[in-house]
């Protein structure tokens, strides 16, 4: 996994992530920093390796498994194995407004869980005015290469100096 830094002059860190098992050690990397009440939003093209980083922050969170892509169920609770905080594990792929969102309920459990919606960008924010911005390229390469580029960045005072 290489770390590539700041781009643009951003608050965006960008790391380039060769393998599924990088992307996996990516997220067991961000479940370190997660805490109940966060909400990460991830986006992406399709097999952009979204749930395949959830799997990582599930490892790293230590809940119930497994993680499988959320899309036809649209959401998941994973409880914590340990002392830590649940993972809700939504997707929003399928939604088709605020309205479903709210629907979700997702607010209910915000406070006490991680909450990590895949395809949430435009749709979520609203739920808290802190939030982790997770941005997954798979870039123009051939479909057999696994290189993906995440763009991470944290939104409100929470991610201050933390991501």
């Amino acid at each position: 996994m290489t770390r590539t830094g700041r781009i643009d002059g951003s608050d965006a860190i960008v790391r380039v992530v060769a393998t599924a098992e990088e992307m996996r050690e990516l997220g067991a990397e961000l479940a370190a920093l997660l805490r109940p009440g966060d909400l990460a939003i991830l986006s992406g093209p399709l097999g952009a390796g979204k749930t395949t980083l959830v799997q990582g922050i599930a490892d790293g969170l230590k809940v119930r498994g497994p993680i499988t892509s959320p899309t036809f169920v649209i959401a998941r609770v994973h409880p914590s194995l340990s002392d830590g905080p649940a993972l809700v594990h939504a997707d929003a792929y399928r939604l088709g407004g605020d309205l479903e969102v709210d629907d979700l309920d997702l607010d209910a459990s915000l406070e006490e869980s991680v909450t990590v919606v895949e395809w949430g960008e435009g749709l979520v924010e609203g739920l808290a005015d802190d939030r982790l911005e997770i941005f997954i390229d798979r870039g123009e390469s051939d479909e057999a290469d696994e290189t993906r580029t995440v763009r991470l960045r944290g939104i409100g005072a929470r991610w201050e100096g933390v991501v």
